[in-house]
């Protein structure tokens, strides 16, 4: 197998698996078995340039955004993001507390009352959440080779944090693996194989284009709230490979209705801790969008749709828990 340059890497238009995309010398099975983080040479600069914060978002153009919006024809709406409250599926420390405080009444004749409340959580990854570019490293650099102690600092991340993102508005396309398959929920440890994709498209009558916001669903969400320990412990999703392929098309973001979008633990890498993560996030500068709810959508005969979301606004986070909607 040759080995690829970087600009060939970046510009596959098929990768038919993880170790072929880095250049490893092997075959196709062995290179998936086989795949490793690439060297800084190997991914940098990106493909937007060595000076670029916003990978795959320089594809939210006014362009797409009127692209996006002659999918809605009849105004319909789902909404693809759980609702924030402490029976969610937790990992670590990693919680979500809301406390009320009660109703102040004020003083004027009219009895005026107000509500508020506190909310202890850890804002950025909790619930439906995206993925910022400083969520996840290689060693100690992110996207596009950025050293991640210079842009770190007490107040957040001084570049790339989440609410540099802005509002995405394009085309949403729903991969239903689970559909296709024939069963409400893969099995707990599946990957999601290129192989996988093609027939759930095919089934579909489908195909990725530039630009889209990708959303796989295994039917894991259905286990939210419901078998927390089990939805937490490990969970079917796109391996490498399939990552790749995907990326290979130019997508703006990936989805899923797990807790990393990917496998967890991978096939490919057994060892190693969430690769796709990696491949997206770090190498390609692609966000991740992660615990959606899908089941209402799935039901849906239009798997294409107009996808809305916007982050917080949190200086320099590292991610927002997001609401997301399709719309039709």
């Amino acid at each position: 197998m040759k080995t690829l340059s970087r600009r060939g890497l970046f510009g596959a238009a098929c990768l038919a698996c993880g170790g072929a995309h880095m250049g490893l010398t092997a075959t196709p099975v062995q290179a998936q078995q086989n795949w490793s983080p690439p060297a800084a040479a190997q991914r940098c600069p990106s493909r937007w340039g060595a000076a670029d914060r916003r990978g795959s978002m320089n594809l939210m153009t006014p362009a797409r955004a009127q692209s996006a919006a002659r999918l809605i024809r009849t105004g319909e709406s789902v909404e693809l993001g759980h609702t924030l409250a402490p029976t969610m599926p937790f990992f670590g420390t990693r919680r979500f507390d809301l406390h009320t405080k009660r109703t102040f009444m004020n003083p004027e004749a009219n009895r005026r009352g107000s509500n508020e409340e506190i909310v202890i959580t850890e804002i950025g990854q909790v619930g439906t959440q995206l993925d910022a570019f400083p969520h996840q490293t290689i060693g100690d650099e992110v996207y596009n080779c950025v050293n991640l102690p210079s842009i770190s600092s007490r107040a957040g991340f001084t570049e790339m944090g989440v609410h540099t993102i802005g509002t995405i508005f394009t085309r949403g396309l729903l991969i239903d693996v689970a559909g296709a398959k024939g069963v409400p929920v893969l099995p707990d440890d599946y990957e999601i194989t290129v192989a996988d994709l093609e027939q759930a498209l095919t089934r579909q009558n489908s195909t990725i284009q530039e630009g889209d916001a990708v959303i796989i669903h295994t039917g894991w969400g259905t286990l939210w709230g419901r078998d927390n320990a089990r939805y937490v412990r490990t969970c079917p999703g796109i391996g490498v490979a399939a990552a790749e392929w995907i990326i290979a098309r130019n997508p703006m973001l990936m989805g899923s209705d797990n807790w990393p979008v990917e496998c967890a633990p991978s096939k490919t890498m057994p060892n190693a801790s969430l690769p796709v993560h990696q491949i997206a996030l770090v190498v390609h500068g692609v966000h991740l969008l992660e615990n959606m709810k899908l089941d209402e959508l799935a039901r849906r005969p239009q798997k294409e749709f107009a996808f809305m979301m916007q982050p917080l606004k949190v200086q320099g986070g590292s991610g927002s828990t997001v609401a997301p909607t399709a719309m039709f």
